[in-house]
């Protein structure tokens, strides 16, 4: 995880300094820059101010995960390349290239995305775009990715838009909004399977992978069970690592991966919630029942109090739902980075893909809308607020093979008999959760936790309605 930034344009070095200075929350481990005038990697960030110029620059400011803590990004020579998220397979795809001769500088995840490029634009001849689609296909992770031959820059995004990446009208770009307003830019999203090619005085925009062509024909009832199992299983088997936390809730979703991942890891369950909530009395019944270490956040209102300037900083927007939804997420990533513990498991997508909000009983085609819109609307925020603490979120649910079985899975096997994922809490009890974890009707986070109800109090002690606070605060934070 990272903050990765840049752009195109004339002297550089005033405005990267201040994008590191505003990103480096992302990534306080090392800083590399590299520009048409030169290099500068250092742990040391009272070195940002040596950087190069130049008329066209790519930084990473790196939160080590995968690979050796001793290499920064960016990657150089021929093209220039900085990444931000997790390749997964990042092992098979090294091995395949290694066998045709390709050779590599470093162990990080990272190398594998541009080295795949490089095959495809040199031995298979593929123009960039075709390449950049190509990779998509082959590539199982989380990614941002801006990729440049020294000229153009080249923006984008994994298909489900787990990372969050911004580019601005003016050839700009980073992993979050509040990096380009620094500079004085407008930030406008990376959509999900999207390629944004900046050149001097233009940007280009290139759909080229759709999640829902990862539609095919129906799966009959069992083998749509049993691919959810297989692929729910390696997806979590792939990124839980040795030491992995859960975002824990106590419903289906979250004890479903904490189930899973106890498997394969050690592994401790966080939440946070006022006491007395619904989700925090939940998570310690169910942390009990399944035999995993529980940590905990109690907060109050003098705690949502303190913490809204913050959460609103790293949502970088005034929505009262997502900054409600944000104060438990915060509470219990800062947990979990108290416990040195820096990755965290959510269930987000579970509900998009299977079933599970109340509105798909009406009209179940919303599912692949929200599921297209996921990105910007719920993971960039989780993503966001987890990196103010230095953790990182991972989305097992998310995987593309996870996807694709879901969408391959018919609307009768989600919603039956008015029970929303159906078949997500069959599997569930197959895999051993008690049924009434399984079949547990969980409210939304911002209710389950009290913090709706904290906020709206602060809100009403500040003479306004929630909506109007929350604007108050992103206009006193961002100066916007």
């Amino acid at each position: 995880m990272c903050l990765i930034a840049g752009g195109i344009g004339k002297s550089l070095k005033e405005r990267i300094v201040k994008m590191i200075l505003a990103g480096k929350h992302r990534g306080e481990d090392s800083f590399g820059v590299w520009t048409d005038e030169g290099v500068l990697k250092s742990n040391d960030f009272s070195m940002i101010y040596e950087i190069p110029n130049g008329k066209i620059a790519l930084l990473q400011c790196r939160l080590a995960m995968t690979g050796s803590k001793d290499f920064t990004q960016p990657f150089y020579n021929e093209f220039v390349l900085v990444h931000n998220g997790e390749i997964y397979n990042h092992v098979q795809i090294r091995e395949y290239l290694e066998r045709r001769g390709v050779s590599f500088e470093s162990n990080v995840d990272s190398e594998s995305i541009l080295r795949l490029l490089e095959f495809l634009i040199h031995e298979k001849k593929m123009p960039y775009i075709e390449a950049i689609q190509k990779s998509m296909k082959i590539l199982n992770g989380d990614y941002a990715v801006a990729f440049s031959d020294g000229k153009e820059i080249y923006l984008f995004r994994d298909p489900i838009g787990i990372r969050p990446l911004y580019y601005s009208p003016n050839g700009f770009f980073a992993s979050e909004k509040k990096v380009l307003w620094s500079i004085g830019e407008d930030a406008i999203p990376v959509n999900p399977g999207e390629v944004i090619r900046l050149s001097k005085g233009k940007v280009e925009r290139f759909k080229v992978f759709d999640v829902l062509e990862l539609r095919d024909s129906f799966f009959p009832y069992e083998r749509a069970k049993q691919s959810l199992i297989k692929s729910l299983e390696y997806s979590v088997k792939i990124r839980a690592g040795e030491k992995v936390g859960v975002l824990f809730s106590g419903g289906l979703d979250s004890s479903l991966l904490a189930l899973l991942s106890s498997k394969y890891a050690d592994v401790t369950l966080y939440t946070a919630g006022a006491e007395g909530s619904q989700d925090l009395e939940w998570a310690r019944k169910v942390s009990e029942t399944l035999g995993l270490k529980l940590k905990e956040y109690i907060f109050d209102i003098n705690d949502v109090e303190e913490v809204i300037p913050k959460v609103v900083f790293a949502i970088e927007e005034p929505n009262p739902m997502n900054l409600a939804i944000g104060i438990p997420l915060y509470f219990a990533t800062k947990l979990a980075k108290e416990d040195n513990c820096k990755l965290l498991l959510s269930g987000q997508g579970a509900d998009e893909l299977f079933g599970g909000y109340f509105k798909y009983l009406e009209n179940p085609n919303l599912m692949e809308k929200d599921l297209i819109e996921l990105g910007e609307k719920n993971l960039a925020r989780d993503d966001k607020i987890a990196m103010i603490n230095g953790v990182e979120g991972r989305f097992p649910f998310l995987d593309l093979n996870v996807v694709r079985t879901a969408l391959r899975t018919p609307i009768e096997f989600k919603i039956r008999n008015g029970i929303r994922k159906a078949i997500l809490r069959e599997v569930a009890l197959e895999l051993g959760l008690p049924k009434e974890v399984a079949y547990r009707e969980k409210k939304a986070c911002q209710y389950g936790t009290n913090s709706q109800k904290l906020l709206q109090k602060i809100a009403k002690r500040n003479g306004m309605k929630t909506r109007e606070f929350a604007e108050k605060v992103f206009r006193e934070v961002f100066k916007r």
